[in-house]
């Protein structure tokens, strides 16, 4: 019998190299990010949501989000709309204009200013919407087409089964389920049973979303849902060894060690120098600083240096405090490891 955590994941012709994911998060998942969490081992990475509008109406921002870096590769692209003729008009530009392996719909971001738009989890209501609209885009683009969605709008709408088959009748190659409903947000338990029974409904592939915040968690969805990968999003932030360590728990039962301070920072930088060569300098600092406050929790003295951080303006004044911050935190560790001994 095949390990559920070793099987072929596939999207489309797309083979991935193992069963770890990470998700579409609005204001995170750009190339930068994306870039260095593939390199911790993610089999597919997800770019954060972009507007069908934006594209089609070629808005300067929305177009440079669609920036790929060919390492990134195999990508999904996600998009949200709720017109049938915007929505794939910029499923069309993705298919013919970018390097995105897979354009992913989505259809479970659950703010209010997305369900104005009937886009996002509005689908969750209308399985008949989710048919027509997938359907469209999946008849004119060439790249494989798949879903993220939630499992309902709240506990009495929990068309989770419904909508996936809608999904696979469109002809979408795949189906990513977050286990909350619209009304939960973010909060709460995500309901892995649902999970299983749209697996258990559909033939194509399926990838299970919320509350893996740990590689234990992961395997434990695997087993529990038969999913056929696992997507991991917040547990990523300031964190990409948590891709990796998921990699290689999956693969080999070994549980990695946690990163030190120094590894921490130096990733942290890595990542502020790509996401400055991105965006300028200026934007770069200001996303970094919720970056850097991911990357140092856990540490001691991180709740100062956030305070530090948040006032900082200039790359270099940024990179000069988290050096600074790491060596300080390696001395602390390094005395308190000679007490030990």
């Amino acid at each position: 019998m095949t390990d559920a955590s070793t099987k072929p994941f596939q999207i489309g012709d797309f083979v991935m190299d193992n069963r770890v994911v990470l998700a579409p998060m609005a204001g995170i998942c750009n190339s930068a990010f994306r870039l260095t969490v593939k390199e911790f081992g993610a089999g597919l990475v997800y770019a954060e949501m972009i507007s069908d509008k934006g594209i089609v109406f070629k808005n300067e921002k929305t177009l440079s989000m669609l920036y790929i870096d060919e390492r990134e590769n195999p990508l999904s692209l996600q998009i949200f709309g709720g017109e049938k003729d915007t929505l794939v008009a910029a499923a069309k530009y993705v298919d013919q204009h970018t390097s995105a392996d897979i354009i992913d719909i989505n259809m479970g971001c659950p703010v209010n200013k997305i369900i104005k738009c009937e886009a996002g989890a509005r689908w969750l209501l209308d399985p008949e919407k989710i048919y027509e609209m997938v359907s469209a885009v999946v008849d004119n683009v060439n790249k494989p087409v798949s879903v993220k969605m939630r499992t309902g709008w709240d506990d009495e709408h929990l068309y989770a089964v419904e909508n996936a088959r809608a999904v696979e009748r469109a002809g979408g190659a795949a189906v990513a389920v977050h286990g909350r409903t619209r009304l939960q947000m973010y909060e709460g338990h995500a309901n892995w049973d649902l999970i299983r029974q749209v697996k258990e409904s559909v033939n194509i592939p399926v990838i299970g979303n919320g509350d893996v915040n740990t590689p234990q968690d992961a395997k434990r969805m695997l087993d529990e849902t038969g999913v056929d990968a696992v997507m991991i999003g917040r547990a990523a932030l300031g964190d990409p060894w948590m891709i990796y360590r998921t990699v290689e728990y999956l693969e080999t039962g070994e549980l990695k060690p946690e990163p030190t301070a120094q590894e921490k920072i130096d990733v942290c930088l890595l990542h502020f120098d790509r996401l400055t060569a991105l965006k300028g300098e200026g934007i770069a600092v200001r996303e970094m600083r919720k970056h850097a406050a991911w990357y140092l929790k856990g540490i001691r003295g991180n709740g100062t240096a956030r305070n530090v951080i948040n006032q900082m303006e200039s790359a270099q004044e940024l990179k000069d405090y988290l050096r600074y911050f790491a060596e300080e935190a390696s001395k602390e560790y390094n005395d308190v490891d000679s007490i030990l001994v």
